[in-house]
């Protein structure tokens, strides 16, 4: 029997489809970091868990539909968006009644970093800052060329636009977060 690293994901997908539960544990452990790495930037910390097991949650009751097991890491990703998209209207009506009820929505929580070293916790707050004054469309285009490393092509087919929007979208939220880093300061 094949181990895990050597089995594709094809394999595992297909095994899935005929009802094995041990071939989805190796999916998920395989991709977790990925999908979280993903839905971090998109949704910030709070609930990120939960938004990682919703995601594995439509992957799985998804799966008998999949038609090219091939692509699962695609297809993956996609449902990533949504469940970040899902999330992100959420909010958005979640804050328009809170600003109806009390006027103003109180600020976020910040969470803090187990990381020790000064300097990369101040990189990491500038590009999380960076990430927050783009939109929604951007910073998905460049959280999943630029941090997750998916090709355009694949970036393309997971938020169903042309390869031209993508380009655009990564060419405009590069720009964008290269003048907010050298407004804080940030020499590039």
């Amino acid at each position: 029997m094949p181990t895990e690293a050597t089995e594709t994901d094809a394999e595992l997908v297909t095994r899935c489809q005929e009802g094995d539960r041990a071939s989805f544990r190796q999916l998920y452990r395989r991709y977790h970091g990925k999908v979280r790495s993903t839905l971090y930037p998109l949704c910030g910390l709070s609930n990120i868990d939960d938004l990682v097991q919703e995601v594995f949650l439509r992957a799985w009751k998804g799966l008998p539909k999949l038609k090219q097991p091939a692509h699962f890491g695609t297809w993956l990703y996609r449902i990533s968006w949504n469940v970040a998209s899902d999330r992100r209207q959420a909010y958005a009506k979640q804050h328009q009644k809170q600003e109806r009820l009390i006027g103003t929505l109180p600020d976020r929580d910040r969470a803090g970093s187990p990381e020790t070293d000064l300097m990369t916790l101040h990189y990491q707050d500038l590009v999380k800052r960076g990430l927050s004054h783009l939109s929604f469309d951007h910073r998905s285009v460049l959280v999943l060329h630029d941090l997750e490393d998916v090709p355009q092509k694949a970036i393309a087919e997971i938020l169903q636009i042309p390869v031209g929007t993508v380009k655009s979208r990564l060419f405009h939220a590069r720009s964008a977060m290269r003048k907010f880093l050298e407004g804080e300061g940030v020499q590039l």
